[in-house]
């Protein structure tokens, strides 16, 4: 049973202002419960909340932390058809979609615990004394430590992977930070559902009660205080560039101002090779429609610039891909919000570039028909703007004069989350020369793929130069997420009893540590 109470510590908090939510597929709102909308006090208690934890929680042995990470996931799963009927209803995602995106989420929360408990994040090094040397060497330890309570904004499209139980979430309690959660408005319910996967996992490991708190409202005010707040240490964001760039304004402007890791604008560039086009335009068509139109385009990594030589391969290529677009039907969008900045960045794209296809419309203020437009690489590079995100199941494609001018093309980009190369053996060549480029440009590289799916595993990079995030050295999606929310502390001469365990003698067996610069387990 839903509350529609905010979660602050162990305290379940009602409000006298209260929000619906909506259900996206019917137009029409959610009449119960109505969820409390927080205000500047329950934004200071859910920081002091989170401070107050925050030195118990870091302290505890990394088997807890890691316990902890895998009972939040068993609680999860536990919550059963409750959770994926309320985020579907929420959401408008299909059934099969959100089942999918909790495995994703438990998944992700079991590999952070085995993370934890493997060690190598803590970046162990020891250099040890020389009384000998002119001058006297001191013995020197260093460690990562987690930063401090971390502010994480939820996103709309993934309303169980990026949001009060996300990659953010995780890779922060992973650290050892403490987590406040601003729930995103678009599935209130679903987030309640989760931070009550939070408060049993927490009941049953013992943590501290402020390990986790869940805000929810509609104001940016909420986040805004959120982020303002001493206490808070880093944040956690994935949403548009507009509200990224204003987290960071007001993290910027703080009087101790700290790092937010913001996820947030990309068109996620295809490159079409000439041999890999001529030999399988048909089947590229097809895929690039089909990763396009997925979950109704409403993905960061959506492909929504293309990049090719112009010439009758590419036309094939374009009727090929028109015929997908034309037949593909109109999909709930997540909130009617999100559409009608869909149906507006479709509208401008289409004041500039030629159309190709547009699927059918419908008159209905969430549903978002897909659209395929195409200009020259000279009208691109006269005013390289024009290439945006249009967060939706729109693409423009690019006819370049020019393996050269396509390369330039790619140098004029901002930086992008993801960029793919369909290449044959024969256009190797070519690719090799792109490399380079993209490797300034994007945080991963794929070939003969689409970029749409994310893996989770240790080497993946969801990140990328601004305005794809707000740190390209980063990454919000895999293990090396951990390493936002840690700093390196350095021990001099620290008596043997004082040091953290780890750092003692020549560190713990089956933990990686490098002594005196030489790797051991």
């Amino acid at each position: 049973m839903l509350s529609g109470d905010l979660f602050i510590g162990e305290e379940r908090r009602a409000a006298a202002s209260r929000f619906l939510a909506q259900d996206p597929a019917l137009g029409a709102a959610i009449a119960e419960p109505g969820f409390a909308e927080a205000g500047e006090r329950d934004v200071a208690d859910a920081c002091a909340a989170a401070e107050a934890a925050f030195e118990d929680y870091a302290a505890r042995p990394l088997a807890e932390r890691a316990a902890f990470l895998e009972a939040v996931a068993s609680e999860i799963e536990a919550l059963g058809d409750a959770l994926i009927e309320r985020a579907h209803r929420e959401t408008g995602l299909p059934l099969a979609r959100l089942q999918g995106e909790r495995g994703r989420t438990t998944g992700q929360l079991r590999l952070f615990a085995k993370e934890v408990l493997e060690g190598g994040w803590q970046q162990l090094r020891i250099d040890t004394a020389d009384a000998a040397r002119t001058p006297p060497k001191p013995d020197l330890r260093l460690r990562t430590v987690p930063l401090g309570p971390v502010a994480v904004f939820g996103a709309s499209n993934f309303p169980l992977a990026f949001s009060a139980a996300g990659g953010d979430t995780v890779s922060a309690l992973a650290a050892g930070c403490t987590v406040v959660v601003k729930g995103h408005p678009a599935h209130p319910g679903t987030s309640e559902l989760v931070a009550s996967a939070f408060a049993a996992a927490i009941a049953k490991t013992g943590m501290p009660a402020g390990t986790f708190s869940l805000l929810q409202g509609t104001a940016n005010a909420v986040g805004g205080a959120l982020v303002a707040d001493p206490r808070i240490t880093a944040v956690g964001f994935t949403g548009s560039r507009g509200g990224g760039t204003a987290l960071m304004k007001i993290a910027a402007a703080r009087p101790v101002p700290i790092p937010v890791y913001a996820e947030m604008s990309a068109v996620n560039p295809v490159i079409l090779l000439p041999h890999a086009l001529k030999a399988r335009g048909a089947a590229l068509a097809q895929g690039f429609v089909g990763s396009l139109t997925m979950g109704a385009g409403q993905f960061c990594t959506n492909p929504g610039l293309l990049l090719a030589v112009a010439g009758a391969d590419l036309d094939a290529f374009l009727s090929a891909a028109a015929g997908h677009v034309a037949g593909a039907a109109p999909q709930v969008m997540l909130t009617s919000g999100i559409h009608a900045a869909y149906v507006s960045g479709k509208a401008a794209l289409a004041r500039i570039a030629t159309e190709v296809a547009l699927a059918p419309e419908v008159a209905d203020p969430t549903r978002g028909s897909a659209g395929l437009f195409t200009m020259t690489g000279a009208q691109l590079l006269a005013d390289i703007g024009q290439a945006h995100e249009i967060f939706g199941a729109t693409s423009l494609v690019v006819a370049c004069t020019s393996l050269e001018e396509l390369a330039g093309v790619l140098r004029a980009l901002e930086g992008q989350l993801t960029a793919t190369l369909h290449a044959d053996p024969a256009d190797h060549e070519a690719a090799r020369k792109l490399l380079p480029i993209l490797e300034r440009k994007v945080g991963r590289i794929l070939a003969n793929g689409w970029p749409t799916g994310v893996e989770v595993t240790h080497a993946m990079v969801h990140g990328g130069p601004f305005p794809a995030t707000s740190d390209g050295r980063t990454t919000s999606v895999g293990t090396l997420a951990i390493d936002r929310f840690l700093r390196p502390v350095s021990y001099q001469d620290i008596p043997d009893d004082l040091l953290p365990t780890a750092l003692r003698g020549e560190g713990v067996a089956g933990v990686p540590v490098r002594v005196n610069g030489v790797r051991k387990l």
